[in-house]
């Protein structure tokens, strides 16, 4: 058998009436359950005022980070609930380090290079949601991304306020660097973006190659101007080992079984 419990009486309309001319809709809709309480356990008026102001704050505070994650531009949603810290090749001291977000104050980047499916996204990912729990904000591009979103600000003149909007963010994310061949159009959005934050802004990048191979993939100039400031005030971490995604489909945990 179900209890229904009790609904709390509805607040006075003129009430009602000011919190939503304040716009404080987190506060409303908490108000009848707080005031039925403050009623019940005589809670002193500086107390209800207290509990409702905290409501709204709380309540704006998520919003400001939903807002932030659906802008980001995440690709998949990985967070550090589902990282296995002991699987990594990473140090578990440099995840740690990494994690405190140190680095994002200083205005230093970080790049982890290393073979596909060794976690280089996931972690860097788990850091974004991190940082945005912290009220940072973070884009997230691939060199394509990039390209294209710097290419239409090339057409239509405004390049210096694209990349002004993108440098507007405390993590600037370039992804999976080094699949393929960079033309010099996507390699130029690179550098600008680069040199733009450069010892402002905080960039993590995540490659399949070495730094140091740039050039092998993009022009040889843009590529050594390029990872002269990226590396400049990096930590650069290494992955190793076999792809964990590849290791997931031959133990038969990449797909569910049919029914």
């Amino acid at each position: 058998m179900s209890v229904t419990l009790p609904t709390a009486p509805p607040i006075p309309p003129e009430l009602e009436a000011l919190l939503r001319r304040m716009r404080f809709p987190y506060a409303r809709k908490a108000a009848p359950e707080v005031l039925a309480t403050a009623r019940a356990q005589r809670w002193d008026p500086a107390e209800v005022v207290r509990v409702l102001l905290a409501e709204e704050v709380v309540g704006r505070d998520g919003a400001t980070r939903a807002g932030r994650r659906k802008s980001a531009g995440f690709p998949s949603g990985k967070t550090f609930s589902s990282w296995r810290a002991t699987d990594s090749s990473i140090s578990q001291a440099t995840q740690d380090a990494l994690m405190t977000l140190e680095w994002v104050t200083r205005a230093e980047n970080c790049v982890i290079s290393g073979p596909s499916g060794t976690g280089k996204s996931h972690f860097v990912e788990a850091l974004c949601h991190l940082a945005i729990d912290k009220d940072l904000r973070v884009s997230w591009f691939t060199l394509e991304t990039l390209a294209a979103a710097v290419g239409r600000a090339k057409v239509d003149g405004t390049i210096s306020r694209a990349i002004g909007r993108i440098c507007r963010s405390d993590i600037i994310v370039i992804d999976d660097i080094g699949l393929l061949p960079v033309s010099h159009d996507t390699a130029e959005a690179f550098y600008r973006v680069v040199d733009a934050v450069y010892e402002r802004r905080s960039i993590a990048v995540t490659s399949n190659i070495h730094p140091s191979g740039f050039d092998t993939i993009m022009p040889k100039t843009l590529a050594t101007a390029t990872v002269d400031r990226l590396m400049h005030h990096a930590h650069f971490v290494e992955t190793s080992g076999e792809s964990h995604r590849l290791a997931e489909a031959l133990s038969g945990r990449g797909v569910r079984p049919l029914n």
